[in-house]
């Protein structure tokens, strides 16, 4: 399925002229070389274009499409119609000329062997060049010297003749595709992605740019030791991919790989995502709204008013016109999740959907979040890393590599499908609350969604209870009475009343008393109810009123307690103890902004 669904964005991407064919690869080049029907080099173009990057402006390569390069390591080996210096003039920057004249004399012999027998005039120039040109006179030729510095840095050079680049000629360009055939495998088969006869690759084109993995590019598809292969078959032969299909699937990727714009990641997980029709606006939509916090609007392509009128159109199964681009609810989706491991690279989630259908389990998974927040924390919603992040240590030296990578996928399947969250998810959020003894707004918004999704009873709208269960969890649920709940607000105003009582405090209740409270309520509870009645003596004596009124709001809530306090709370009882701390906690802070505001 996923050769098949890159296969598919390869033959669409290549019908838009935006995805090099078989052999072929996009290469930065620098200079042409003008040559006539003698091969007499008459002038050198620069092909160098302006570009801006951050504020200023910079001559950068000119991107081509041009015969695919050769691996080189300290051999000499030759490209076709296009290489550096040391190939097409004979010389070298680094002054070694003797072996650079070794370099230029392997590319006569690749250029007269691949056009030599080609009846075309660009074809016989370029022949004549190599049999006519002079390295010892490269530095002194007058066509050279105004760019000879930049040349020899190791710029790529291609020829032109006659106002085309011969790379460009039709004819020119089927010798080098013939080529391509010819070096196929011999060993023929039915492919896997296309299902036609053909030369099955013996080995798949490296794929690069997953992070962590060998920068010289790993695999996708490998079999490399005797343990994996079955049936006598070796290498690549033990899942038949053919020769077209094998380079179409792994170009694709490589593009989008290379597409710094649409890569997220997320753990560990170097994360692509594509439309069936190749369209760029699916890639741009589903970033902003899924993976990118929304204060990131520097990086933002659509206004919020763009995303929420789309997204209300697209979850009801209606188009949405964005960038004169009509979006298609129904149009196939892919997510793909690709992760490090030595020479290979993982899947570590592959996903495939309609595209509205992905929308509409995101935004049900958002409305899940959706929390009270502090007045500094400006974010419409939280993206996947950045719950992901609540679950770590925010003082680790790599905070990707302190993210588990089995949670990342498992809580991107999670929101993809709309299934339940995974249990580690909660799991990890509570071990940093007990470990910092503090709860932030992701925190809170992650027990909620959790407790919400995963069918928490208590966090389920009671029979004939009209409200939404996700809106009567936003703020402060004062009509609730489950327990664990109560005993989390119960534990906020009695931090409360201790902070009115000794204002300069450095340590409270919060930080001694927090994490026994929540698991072992019974045993905490006595204890901090002591405690009270000597802060509230304080308060009485400098504070009357205000006593008083925290002395009512500690009784209302301890009129909903018709129970002995629980021994032990469950890990659910936990995350509701939790989420009722933080809502009464923020109420605090509501009222306190609300009185200086009035001030």
């Amino acid at each position: 399925m996923i050769l098949q669904a890159l296969y598919e964005y390869y033959t669409a991407m290549a019908a838009q002229g935006k995805m090099a064919r078989r052999g072929w690869s996009p290469a930065k080049v620098s200079f042409a070389l003008l040559i006539d029907e003698q091969g007499t080099l008459l002038d050198v173009l620069r092909l160098k274009e302006k570009e801006l990057r951050g504020k200023k402006e910079v001559e950068v390569p000119r991107v081509m499409q041009l015969p695919k390069p050769v691996t080189r390591t300290v051999g000499i080996k030759a490209n076709f119609l296009c290489d550096n210096a040391s190939y097409f003039l004979g010389v070298d920057g680094k002054g070694n000329d003797e072996r650079a004249q070794k370099c230029f004399q392997a590319s006569a012999e690749l250029h007269c062997k691949m056009l030599q027998s080609l009846d075309h005039p660009a074809a016989r120039a370029v022949c004549a060049y190599f049999a006519n040109w002079k390295p010892g006179t490269a530095r002194e030729h007058p066509a050279l010297q105004p760019y000879l510095e930049e040349i020899l840095t190791g710029a790529n050079l291609i020829f032109r003749y006659q106002g085309r680049f011969v790379h460009e000629e039709p004819e020119i360009a089927g010798v080098w595709d013939a080529a391509q055939e010819e070096e196929d495998s011999q060993e023929k088969g039915r492919c896997l992605v296309t299902g036609e006869e053909v030369p099955i690759a013996r080995l798949h084109p490296a794929i690069k740019g997953v992070k962590g993995a060998q920068s010289s590019g790993a695999s996708l598809v490998s079999f490399n030791a005797a343990a994996f292969e079955s049936y006598g078959k070796t290498q690549s032969y033990n899942a038949p991919v053919g020769e077209p299909a094998a380079f179409a699937y792994t170009t694709a990727l490589n593009a989008l790989l290379a597409d710094r714009e649409h890569v997220q990641q997320i753990g560990d997980a170097t994360v692509v995502y594509w439309s069936q029709n190749a369209e760029p606006v699916y890639q741009d939509f589903f970033q902003s709204f899924v993976l990118m916090d929304a204060d990131d609007s520097q990086k933002r392509k659509f206004s919020d008013n763009d995303l929420k009128r789309a997204m209300a159109l697209l979850a009801k199964g209606q188009s949405y016109s964005l960038e004169g681009v009509e979006i298609d609810p129904d149009m196939p989706f892919y997510i793909l999740g690709l992760s490090p491991n030595a020479a290979r690279v993982s899947v570590r989630f592959f996903y495939r959907n309609r595209f509205g259908d992905f929308l509409q389990n995101v935004e049900s998974h958002y409305r899940r979040l959706e929390i009270v927040r502090p007045l500094k924390d400006q974010r419409e919603q939280i993206s996947p890393y950045g719950l992901l992040y609540e679950t770590i240590n925010k003082k680790a030296k790599d905070t990707a590599k302190a993210i588990s990578p089995l949670l990342s996928g498992a809580l991107m399947r999670a929101i993809l499908n709309d299934t339940p969250y995974p249990a580690a998810l909660l799991q990890n959020v509570m071990l940093r609350i007990r470990a910092e003894c503090n709860i932030t707004r992701g925190q809170a918004a992650i027990i909620k969604a959790v407790l919400i999704k995963n069918n928490d009873k208590a966090f389920q709208p009671k029979p004939g209870e009209a409200m939404d269960k996700e809106e009567s969890w936003v703020k402060l649920n004062e009509q609730s009475d489950y327990l664990p709940y109560v005993l989390g607000r119960v534990f906020s105003v009695l931090e409360n009343i201790q902070k009115t009582a000794n204002p300069n405090l450095n340590t409270t209740i919060k930080d001694r008393y927090f994490t026994s409270a929540c698991a072992t309520p019974g045993i905490a509870f006595p204890i901090l109810l002591r405690l009270e009645q000597s802060h509230m003596k304080v308060i009485l004596r400098d504070r009357r009123g205000l006593a008083i009124a925290l002395e009512k709001q500690l009784i209302d809530l301890m009129g909903k307690i018709q129970e002995t306090f629980p021994a032990h709370l469950d890990l659910n009882e936990q995350g509701a103890f939790m989420l009722g701390y933080y809502h009464q906690t923020q109420r605090r802070y509501e009222n306190k902004a609300e009185s200086i505001g009035e001030e």
